[in-house]
This record gives structure tokens, C-alpha cells and sequence, in this order.
């Protein structure tokens, strides 16, 4: 039988060339472990990690010395969606459109936008991965990048970066397109970028060693209600310290809040929601010790911009499941994405006088280092 998708291998690339120039940043910006295998929703993956290396001496000698072997960990994180966006025509609706513009640039739109609706979806849960990182810095409903020539913004979210220990080789940074715009049009001047790249070309540049991108699922906080909470410890937290026991206050807070403490400049993003007099802090939690009855201030909500290690988050995405006997398609397609590397499936299911292309991806995020990642408030 001859392979059905032939034909609709240009459609596809013609599809994958326009998802790629889509407005997204996170993808780019994470680790990436997307393989062609196989995985249900709920599987756990393994992510290889490898390493610190380790350095020596030169010392000559006849043979080089015996040594470099490494020892390979990993991560796990779960697939937690499969997701697929069909595509379906007749043969009325065939013949009907090469009387048109003609089934390959209608079947080419409809596959750009099937990729954008999943690489959106994927881009939007790497995006609330907000609430899971170490603390913040900015003013929250104030969008940064505001005064011209002024990279403070970059350079203080990078501080909490490297206080936190994390690597500085490939630092991110992903923004909302409002922030986006405010940076072109207060730091594009050539004498500020030290070149015409911003000016001319309209991409963003890496400042303070940190790849500044744009992303349209950068999320929006809404926060809680709680005020007038005290820190409730009469041992006092040391610094470190994540699990907190707040009292006297009212009204809620939630995941993704940003808290401060009376005395402590740090701006602190919670983990988990107030329940029961007790919430937790991101790691690497508390700068400084804290003592009980301190108040702690529950901050404005806020763009949740974000900067990271590219190493601490990871994307995998996988084929969605199969049964071992196979399905009803009659042929199936892996197209990977160049410039992202995701790998879709797109599967051929003939029907009565009519065909259904399916475009699938099964996908799993996780913040492995919440150290290593924090929050640019906008």
C-alpha cells in the first residue's frame, strides 16, 4: 500500500515553517528531552542529566592519563497531557476547494494552525511554572524595561539567579509582549545595544549574559486576599527555612503569591496555598532568619515574567500512547521542528468518503531547580 501521507508531506513543512516563526519563548528556552518513543499520560520519563566536570593537572606522560568516565544521572517528571488536533475532509470538500486556492494551501493553514494550537498549549504550562520558582524582584503592575538606556531590571532578577548558585552559562529570560514592546522602545538606540540588531531587526538581545525572548503566555498573578498575617514561631526560622506558620491574619494565600517580611528586602514566591495556619516557601527559602510575630505583607498581583537556568526547567514530549495491536490509522508521520524540536505525530484514520489527519503530542514540564529560576515582575 502506498504511504497516504506522500502527498501531504509538503503541506507539513510548509505548516512547520510558519508554527516556527510563532510568538513563543519558553520552548526555546528550556532544556528540551523530546524523543520519538512512545508515552501514556501519567508515565514517568526519565531526563539524563549529566554532571559537574571535574578538572586536573596537565602532566606529560607517554599515554594520556585513564580517566573522564562520568557517571550519568537522571530526572523524572510525568507525562501529564496527550493532546491532538484533527483535520478532516470529504471528497465534495476536495474537489470543491481545486476549484480555489487549492487543497495545499488550505491544508497547509489548517495544519499551521493544529502545531500553533499545541505549541501554544505547551508554551502556556512552561509559563505557570511561575509559581514554582524562588523569589521576585520589581514592581509588581509596573512593566520593566521602563527608563531608557537602564538594564537594572535584568541585572537584579540575575542576582537572585546566581545568590542562588545557579550556573551563568545560559541564563534566560522570557517576557510578555508588553514588556517586549517597552524594551524595544526604550533600549533599541544603537549607542545603548552597541549595535543596530535591536534597532533594525526587531529581536531582543542577551543582556547581562541572559537571552531575553518574548513569550504571549506569560502568565497574569491574581492574588490572594490574606493581609495582616504574623509569623507564628516562637523558635524563630532560620534562614532556609520553606514551611511557614503564619496566624492573625485574614483571607487567603495563594501559590504563586509574593510575600515579604518586615526587615527582609527579599521578595519571597510561595509554593503552596495557606491552609490550616501553614504555607511553604519555593526553594531556596529564607534569606535570613525570621523571627515569630514578624508581619509578613502579601504583594500586588503582577506579570509573572520569568528568568532561569535553561538547565533547572525541562520540557518532554513523547508520541502518545498506542495500543500494541496498533489503531484504525493507515499511516503515521514524526515531523520534528528544527527550530523548537518538538516532534509531532500526525497520523492518516480513512474514513467513509472522507479522510482524518490528526496531529498529536503527548508533553510533561517541570522546574527541577526552583533555585534556579525566579520572577521578573511586571
Amino acid at each position: 500500500m502506498p504511504n497516504t501521507l506522500t502527498n501531504l508531506i509538503p503541506d507539513l513543512y510548509a505548516a512547520m515553517d510558519v508554527v516556527s516563526r510563532e510568538l513563543v519563548g519558553f520552548i526555546p528556552a528550556v532544556h528540551v528531552d523530546g524523543q520519538a518513543a512512545r508515552a501514556a499520560v501519567n508515565e514517568t520519563v526519565r531526563s539524563p542529566v549529566a554532571p559537574p566536570a571535574v578538572a586536573t593537572d596537565i602532566t606529560p606522560g607517554v599515554t594520556p592519563p585513564d580517566d573522564g568516565d562520568q557517571t550519568i544521572g537522571n530526572r523524572t517528571m510525568t507525562i501529564t497531557k496527550a493532546r491532538r488536533v484533527p483535520v478532516r475532509w470529504n471528497g465534495e470538500q476536495t474537489l470543491g476547494i481545486n476549484n480555489g486556492p487549492g487543497v495545499l494551501t488550505v491544508r497547509a493553514q489548517q495544519f499551521a494552525q493544529a502545531m500553533r494550537t499545541l505549541v501554544n498549549e505547551i508554551e502556556a504550562d512552561l509559563a505557570a511554572l511561575y509559581k514554582t520558582t524562588s523569589r521576585a524582584y520589581g514592581t509588581a503592575g509596573t512593566t520593566p524595561f521602563g527608563t531608557a538606556g537602564d538594564y537594572s531590571d535584568a541585572a537584579f532578577v540575575r542576582k537572585i539567579l546566581v545568590d542562588n548558585g545557579a550556573p551563568t552559562s545560559d541564563l534566560q529570560l522570557v517576557i510578555n509582549t508588553t514588556a517586549g514592546a517597552t524594551f524595544r522602545g526604550k533600549q533599541s538606540q544603537a549607542q545603548m545595544a552597541g549595535s543596530e540588531q535591536l534597532q533594525r531587526q526587531g529581536v531582543l538581545l542577551d543582556v547581562h549574559g541572559m537571552s531575553i525572548r518574548e513569550s504571549a503566555q506569560v502568565k497574569n498573578h491574581v492574588k490572594g486576599t490574606g493581609a495582616n498575617y504574623l509569623v507564628n514561631n516562637a523558635a524563630n526560622y532560620a534562614a532556609g527555612a520553606t514551611a511557614l506558620a503564619v496566624d492573625t491574619g485574614t483571607g487567603t494565600v495563594l501559590a504563586g503569591d509574593i510575600v515579604t517580611f518586615t526587615d527582609d528586602a527579599n521578595k519571597y514566591v510561595t509554593g503552596t496555598a495557606l491552609a490550616a495556619g501553614s504555607m511553604a516557601l519555593n526553594e531556596p527559602g529564607l534569606r535570613a532568619a525570621l523571627a515569630d510575630n514578624t508581619a509578613m505583607t502579601v504583594g500586588n498581583g503582577y506579570a509573572a515574567n520569568m528568568a532561569f537556568d535553561r538547565s533547572a526547567i525541562c520540557l518532554a514530549t513523547r508520541a502518545p500512547a498506542l495500543p500494541t495491536e496498533g489503531d484504525a490509522a493507515t499511516d503515521r508521520f514524526m515531523l520534528t521542528d528544527p527550530r523548537s524540536g518538538l516532534t509531532f505525530e500526525v497520523s492518516v484514520y480513512p474514513q467513509y468518503r472522507q479522510v482524518q489527519h490528526e496531529i498529536s503530542i503527548a508533553w510533561g514540564v517541570a522546574n527541577y531547580k526552583p533555585e534556579h529560576t525566579a520572577i521578573l515582575l511586571g
